[in-house]
C-alpha cells in the first residue's frame, strides 16, 4: 500500500482549487473614456429612450433595453453589464420580484429610478440594490447615484471576497491540526515534527498544506506509517 507521499504525489497532477478571487467590477469615474456597458430598464419607452440618450451623452455604452423585470434577467445573464439602471414607475410586482433575482446572482450593481418610491422598492433593497434616485433624474443627481452604486458593490465583493477566504483557511487549519493528530498518535511525530513534515512534503510536490493534510488523513486510516524525514 502506497505511502502518504507517494499519494500526495500522485494526486500532484489534479488541479488544485481556485482561489483567485473574480476581476473587481469597474469603478465609475468621470474621467474615464472607455465606455461603461450599461443595461437599462423601464416599462414606458419614451422614458427608456431619454435614460438612453442621456447615459450615451456621458460616454456609457447602452448595450440593451429590458421591458420588464423578466427581459432584464435575460439579456443581464446574456450581456453581462457593468451596470444595470432600473425605472421602476409602472412595472408590475413581478418584475420587481425578478429584478430581485438578480441582485442576489450578484450581477453588477443596481440603480433603481422611481417618482413614487414606496414599499415596493423594500425588497429590492434587502437584495441588494446600490442606490436609489428619485425621478425626475438628471445628469446631477444619476452619476453620483451610479458612483455609489459602483463603489458599494466593490465594497460587497471584496467583504464577500474576503469572507470566502477566511472561511477557506479556517477549513484547512482544521484539517492541518487534524493530521498533525494523526501524524503524533500514529507515528510517534511532536506537534513541530508534524507540521514541518506537512510543509516540507507540501514544498516538495509543490501542492498545499491542505492537499497533503487531506491525503495524511486518508493514508493514516489505514494505520500505515509514515517515514518521518
Amino acid at each position: 500500500m502506497s505511502t502518504v507521499s507517494e499519494r500526495v504525489r500522485a494526486d500532484q497532477g489534479s488541479p488544485a482549487p481556485s482561489t483567485a478571487s473574480s476581476s473587481p467590477p469597474l469603478v465609475i469615474d468621470p474621467s474615464v473614456t472607455t465606455p461603461r456597458r450599461v443595461l437599462v430598464a423601464g416599462h414606458d419607452p419614451r422614458s427608456r429612450t431619454e435614460l438612453t440618450l442621456t447615459l450615451i451623452d456621458d460616454g456609457f455604452d447602452v448595450v440593451g433595453q429590458a421591458v420588464d423585470g423578466h427581459h432584464l434577467s435575460v439579456l443581464a445573464g446574456t450581456l453581462r453589464p457593468d451596470l444595470l439602471i432600473i425605472d421602476i414607475d409602472h412595472m408590475p410586482s413581478g418584475s420587481l420580484e425578478a429584478t430581485a433575482h438578480l441582485q442576489l446572482a450578484r450581477l453588477a450593481p443596481v440603480v433603481l429610478l422611481g417618482s413614487n418610491l414606496d414599499e415596493r422598492i423594500a425588497p429590492l433593497v434587502d437584495a441588494g440594490v446600490m442606490a436609489v434616485v428619485r425621478k425626475p433624474c438628471s445628469r446631477a443627481n444619476l452619476l453620483p447615484a451610479i458612483e455609489i452604486a459602483v463603489a458599494r458593490f466593490a465594497e460587497a465583493a471584496t467583504l464577500r471576497a474576503d469572507v470566502a477566504e477566511l472561511g477557506r483557511r479556517l477549513e484547512t487549519r482544521k484539517v492541518v491540526d487534524r493530521a498533525k493528530g494523526l501524524l503524533m498518535e500514529r507515528n510517534g511525530m511532536t506537534e513541530p515534527e508534524a507540521y514541518r513534515w506537512m510543509q516540507r512534503t507540501a514544498m516538495d510536490r509543490r501542492t498545499s498544506m491542505h492537499k497533503v493534510a487531506e491525503v495524511t488523513i486518508e493514508g493514516l486510516s489505514s494505520a500505515q506509517p509514515v517515514p518521518a524525514r
